[in-house]
């Protein structure tokens, strides 16, 4: 018979959220994303439409 630990530990929403400001992950490149969002839109996928602008909003911020 194994052990039981309780309580599981989980990280905290708080917990997680520093560790992804510690990890950048670096951007598609701008013309990447425009052929995602130019795919998205012709297979009309809503949500993929709403991802693929988003990032290419926050890659220009970034490179400008």
């Amino acid at each position: 018979m194994s052990a039981k630990k309780w309580p599981v530990r989980r990280p905290t929403e708080h917990a997680a959220l520093r560790r992804l400001e510690r990890s950048a992950r670096p951007l598609p490149s701008v013309p990447a994303l425009m052929a995602a969002l130019l795919d998205a839109n012709e297979r009309r996928d809503r949500e993929g439409v709403c991802l693929a602008a988003h990032r290419v909003v926050r890659a220009a911020e970034e490179y400008s």
